[in-house]
């Protein structure tokens, strides 16, 4: 009658001991999953469960090697997205139209890895556009087709046009006289009239009369020639 008993309790304990197992299995695979394998999966098990390394029905071995057995089979990776592959750079247009916004000599080059030295301000500095000397009030044409994005008095390079273009591309023409042919968002076609030829850039005035025509790719300063060369 004990035995019997005793036959039937050990059997109950056996079944909760199975149960506590299998729950501690598969929580510690994943924790082990998700910390890359970094700890000890022996301290793992002692701190989680204890009261079956006590209970002396199955052994340490053989716990580690169900959590072994388990976590063999990994969920399947997504494969990453690299930021080349998600942002695809923009390529620059093959038909691009461009001009120059002005026939004339130009007297001050693009210099971005290199100072120049300044007539008027009488400092080295560089230089992100090109100086394009002539008449007062000849005009000046957009470089290529585009949108006006603003239209402003700047206190540095005076009257000043910004056009942006297709690519990425932006033409700013500025030293211009205070009298414009166009304004903010207006579209503009290559050799369109946009303004006239000023002296109002004060940083610039020992150069006379003359239009300074700058451009960026992407927001970077670029030569105009190569803008212009686009077009060619």
């Amino acid at each position: 009658m004990s035995n019997n008993n005793k036959g039937r309790g050990f059997g109950g304990k056996g079944y909760y001991i199975a149960l506590i197992l299998c729950a501690a299995v598969i929580g510690i695979t994943g924790y082990v999953y998700y910390r890359n394998l970094q700890e000890p999966q022996e301290v793992l098990m002692e701190e989680t469960i204890p009261e079956i390394l006590s209970a002396g029905t199955i052994s340490r071995d053989e716990v580690m090697e169900a959590i072994a057995t388990e976590a063999k089979t990994e969920p399947p990776q997504t494969p990453l997205i690299t930021q080349e592959q998600d942002s695809q750079p923009v390529s620059a247009p093959q038909t691009l139209k461009t001009q120059s916004p002005i026939q004339g000599e130009e007297i001050c080059g693009y210099s971005m890895e290199a100072l120049s030295y300044n007539q008027t301000t009488r400092d080295w500095r560089v230089h992100n556009g090109v100086d394009i000397a002539a008449e007062t009030g000849r005009e000046v044409c957009a470089a290529a087709d585009g949108k006006v994005y603003t239209v402003y008095e700047d206190d540095a390079m005076g009257c000043t046009v910004v056009i942006r273009h297709d690519g990425g591309y932006t033409t700013r023409y500025s030293s211009l006289a205070e009298e414009l042919t166009v304004k903010a968002g207006d579209e503009v076609k290559a050799g369109q009239v946009i303004g006239y030829v000023g002296d109002t850039a004060l940083v610039e005035t020992t150069l006379g009369t003359h239009v300074h025509f700058g451009v960026t790719c992407q927001g970077e300063p670029m030569d105009p020639a190569e803008f212009l060369a686009l077009g060619q």
